[in-house]
């Protein structure tokens, strides 16, 4: 799995363009107006997520759960910082999905992942949000109901696991477009490329694979 570009949890169903919505989440930003008199006034105002909110969220929450420390990998096709997170301030990319990796207290590997939205931080802040809710599950005495819901949240399958060719190159199930198609092979083909830190050949082989097949089933 790499932070970037994604890495959909194979197996996963993907949303199409056309069943993405906009969402309701955001931030709250607190503001204090002093009058001359000496009185003042607090109030909020309501801002849209960035990118690094969402990864905050997302980290904050696994926190909370008790996820191993170090163990989580946030995987976006937002290109990380350094620390390899997200970075914020760069375009919407083409596909917003977000999918997040990790290990819980007992080391068994989880996975959760959401595209339903058109925006990265979106996806990242429903991620927490589901989060949240599975915690408070735990929180109320439901350890075995919190188990019984992750048994979905596992690791990958063997990598020996047949992947099609949307999967591979990174765009929704029902894409079509065979420009856009070629545009996400681009991206990923800059990171699997042997030269580069993390490529190989064999990642780069089944990515050409997989290009190929594409052009056959949409040219």
């Amino acid at each position: 799995m790499t932070n970037y570009p994604l890495t959909w949890p194979a197996g996963w169903p993907r949303k199409t363009d056309a069943q993405r919505t906009d969402a309701r989440f955001n931030r709250k930003d607190r503001r204090t107006v002093k009058y001359s008199n000496g009185d003042s006034m607090s109030y909020s105002i309501a801002k849209a997520l960035t990118v690094s909110d969402g990864v905050n969220r997302v980290l904050d929450e696994l926190a909370r759960l008790g996820a191993r420390p170090g163990s989580t990998v946030i995987s976006t096709n937002v290109v990380t910082r350094l620390d390899g997170l997200p970075r914020s301030g760069q375009r919407e990319p083409a596909d917003p999905g977000a999918a997040v990796y990790w290990q819980d207290r007992a080391g068994a590997p989880r996975v959760m992942a959401i595209d339903q939205y058109r925006a990265v931080a979106d996806n990242l802040a429903a991620i927490a949000a589901t989060l949240e809710a599975l915690r408070a599950i735990e929180r109320h005495g439901g350890a075995q109901i919190l188990e019984r819901a992750f048994t979905g949240f596992t690791a990958l399958p063997s990598p020996g696991a047949a992947r099609g060719w949307r999967e591979v190159i990174g765009v929704p199930a029902g894409e079509q477009d065979l420009v856009a198609v070629r545009a996400a092979f681009r991206r990923r083909a800059q990171a699997a490329h042997p030269d580069r830190p993390g490529g190989s050949h064999d990642d780069m082989a089944a990515l050409t694979a997989a290009m190929r097949q594409a052009e056959e089933e949409l040219s």
